[in-house]
């Protein structure tokens, strides 16, 4: 029996057709109109009266008013917000940073924004000599690194300016800008870009490319990297560089959904 046919067989009907009127109701339909609701959803109406009575003593939903309709209620919020703190960064990172080493064969790692810096929590490396040296709990300088440019490149330009205010841009090479409105430009091509890309930007010889995660509330909450010689991030716009972006922005894409995050 496949996977899909074991699904199947152990669904339970009653249980798809509440979730599907929570998925209706979330969705900003407030289904005031029960015999539209029945048909819209192919669910019998006596049924989807006994479904909603049934939400409305769970607080799965509640009504917003004399015969206005219903929104999600405070016990679903409840419960989405316990499934969230369940999910730690690291420990859901942890295996797509294994992926990404076995699948470019670099080092890869995950970083937090921490003021002006990044910190970095986990990483995993190639059996190899040519292997990072960034250890976790290293701090970096967000506007010089990929995974602090990438979340930078998720902020607006006011929150930028609120964690340089009044700080000294310190430079880590020639390519590290350093004045506010040269990260604010930097940020916003990595924006357009989907990814931060560095060539020797952090370190001389050392290139990377970085991704954005974002949480339940849409906000960044850290990202994903891989680095490596520099000559692997010589050209940006080939075939390899192509994939390469591709291959950070799909892995912090689903460090994303787990976190949450619905696009």
């Amino acid at each position: 029996m496949s996977s899909t046919e074991t699904s199947t067989s152990y669904s339970v009907p009653p249980v798809e057709r509440a979730i599907t009127l929570l998925r209706f109701i979330g969705d900003g339909n407030r289904a005031r109109n029960l015999s539209n609701v029945s048909r819209d959803l192919k669910i019998n109406r006596t049924t989807l009266i006994r479904l909603i009575h049934t939400l409305l003593d769970q607080r799965m939903i509640e009504e917003i008013g004399e015969d206005s309709g219903y929104r999600l209620g405070a016990g679903l919020v409840a419960l989405g917000a316990q499934a969230i703190q369940g999910r730690d960064i690291v420990r859901v990172c942890q295996p797509i940073l294994q992926d990404l080493c076995k699948t470019t064969g670099m080092s890869a790692h995950l970083g937090v924004l921490d003021g002006s810096d990044i910190i970095y929590l986990s990483r995993e490396t190639p059996n190899s000599h040519l292997v990072s040296n960034v250890r976790e709990g290293s701090r970096l300088l967000a506007h010089a690194s990929s995974i602090g440019r990438s979340i930078l490149a998720e902020l607006r330009d006011d929150k930028i300016r609120e964690i340089y205010a009044g700080e000294e841009i310190a430079q880590s090479t020639n390519k590290t800008p350093t004045t506010i409105e040269a990260i604010i430009s930097q940020a916003k091509s990595d924006q357009k870009l989907g990814a931060a890309w560095s060539q020797g930007n952090f370190e001389s010889g050392i290139g990377s490319c970085a991704a954005a995660i974002f949480d339940h509330t849409g906000l960044p909450v850290g990202g994903l990297n891989v680095s490596g010689p520099e000559s692997r991030f010589s050209e940006i716009d080939d075939d390899e560089g192509d994939l390469l972006r591709k291959i950070l922005i799909d892995a912090a894409g689903t460090a994303s959904a787990e976190m949450g995050f619905v696009a």
